[in-house]
């Protein structure tokens, strides 16, 4: 199943359309999506038999993020060994770094984002997860349980102002409105049969920047649910960015920054693209 956030109303894609959730369950649930994530599984119940009527078609600038309110935005550093040297770090071996990404820079898949002057700005194509139950203390071995679903991610990296301290100041280079697009929906885990190895990657102006599988993540899924979850409760509706792959411009030689008219797309196999034109501060 894919769910979506369409004019800011919680909906399922049927086919190329949608159906809005609020008009389909007579009010049980919806229209918000934020709502919806603390009853995922009485959700998921009903949508598994619901006649959800007819789709209607709907306009891909109209897609949110599909969990637009995150109560917690949790971001994993270096966890592809190629990233990690081409960054200069070392690989992490025994705990994912962490930081995160402040909730107001959350935006949908089909955007204009605004690049911060002066800055070089940087793209990270990431699959994302949304959580669906409340987990704490959640082992690796039972991490997926707690999945809502997947969805495709950039952590879009303003790079002056995240090296301008020592060390790093990751969350606000991280963190300019539109700096974390999520979407363009989530898919529900039996959807991705291949869940652990998807194809994913970027592209700008239509020439691939990166590109990598999910099954090199240094800590895969369940065992960043386990880590996480052994020191913070996980809520519902909580995104978890898992890191990117190599082919970022700050690892390049020379560097790459984005320009004013460049058109970044991110894809992940099984999910979907997201598509975003960066323009100048006005």
């Amino acid at each position: 199943m894919r769910i979506a956030v369409i004019n800011e109303r919680l909906s399922v894609i049927v086919g190329s359309g949608a159906v809005d959730v609020h008009t389909a369950s007579e009010g049980r649930f919806g229209p918000s999506a934020a709502a919806v994530y603390p009853v995922w599984r009485d959700f998921m119940d009903w949508a598994a038999s619901a006649d959800l009527g007819e789709a209607v078609p709907f306009e891909l600038s109209s897609l949110g993020s599909p969990s637009p309110e995150p109560r917690q935005v949790f971001a994993i550093g270096l966890n592809y060994g190629a990233h990690a040297a081409e960054s200069g770090f070392a690989r992490p071996d025994a705990f994912a770094p962490v930081f995160t990404k402040f909730q107001t820079c959350i935006t949908g898949p089909y955007r204009d984002v605004v690049l911060p002057a002066g800055g070089h700005t940087d793209w990270e194509v990431e699959l994302v997860v949304i959580i669906g139950t409340l987990a704490r203390g959640v082992a690796a071995a039972a991490a997926w349980s707690y999945v809502a679903g997947l969805s495709v991610g950039q952590d879009i990296s303003e790079r002056v102002l995240q090296l301008a301290a020592t060390p790093p100041q990751f969350s606000l280079g991280k963190s300019y409105p539109g700096f974390g697009p999520v979407g363009p929906w989530l898919v529900t885990l039996d959807e991705l049969p291949n869940r652990n190895d998807l194809e994913l990657g970027c592209l700008i102006n239509g020439e691939q920047m990166q590109k990598g599988r999910t099954r090199d993540l240094i800590f895969g899924v369940p065992e960043l649910i386990e880590q996480l979850s052994a020191v913070t409760p996980l809520l519902p509706g909580d995104i978890i960015f898992t890191g990117t792959p190599a082919g970022v411009g700050l690892g390049r030689d020379p560097q790459r920054w984005l320009a004013p008219g460049d058109v970044l797309t991110t894809y992940i196999e099984g999910i979907g693209e997201m598509r975003h034109r960066f323009i100048s501060e006005l």
